[in-house]
């Protein structure tokens, strides 16, 4: 088995890769970094909370321009996941905006960014279109 490690602390990865937050125990607001105090209550108790694999497009931008060595164009975007937004890139499509739109059902996917010299690979997450027609073969 390949040795992997996930480019953000909050990307648990395994047999069902899926996001992690840390959400107020007060007032429920999720946050993907680490916090000492919650941004909407005050609060100092915080609670680890799995975040949905699906959701849809709510805003996105294609990327023309980007850093050297990063290829382009892309996608970024924030996606709805059950009421927590979560910012990624949304993959596997052309990266117009014929083939990415608002309201857009997407799930959760990795993808191995690089590979050190011990052959450990750093896995990283983003967003892939749901093929509306999966749900009818399973009907």
């Amino acid at each position: 088995m390949t040795n992997q490690i996930p480019l953000v602390d909050y990307l648990v990865l395994g047999d069902e890769p899926h996001l992690v937050a840390n959400e107020c125990t007060a007032c429920g607001a999720r946050f993907f970094d680490r916090r000492n105090a919650c941004a909407s209550c005050s609060g100092t108790e915080f609670a680890k909370a799995a975040i949905d694999t699906t959701g849809v497009v709510k805003a996105f931008t294609i990327v023309s321009f980007a850093a050297p060595g990063v290829p382009v164009p892309f996608v970024a975007g924030f996606v709805d996941c059950g009421g927590t937004s979560v910012r990624g890139n949304i993959v596997n499509v052309e990266p117009d905006d014929q083939h990415v739109t608002l309201g857009m059902p997407v799930r959760l996917t990795t993808s191995v960014m690089g590979t050190d010299e011990a052959g450990t690979e750093a896995v990283t997450f983003g967003f892939e279109p749901i093929d509306p027609t999966e749900g009818e073969a399973a009907a």
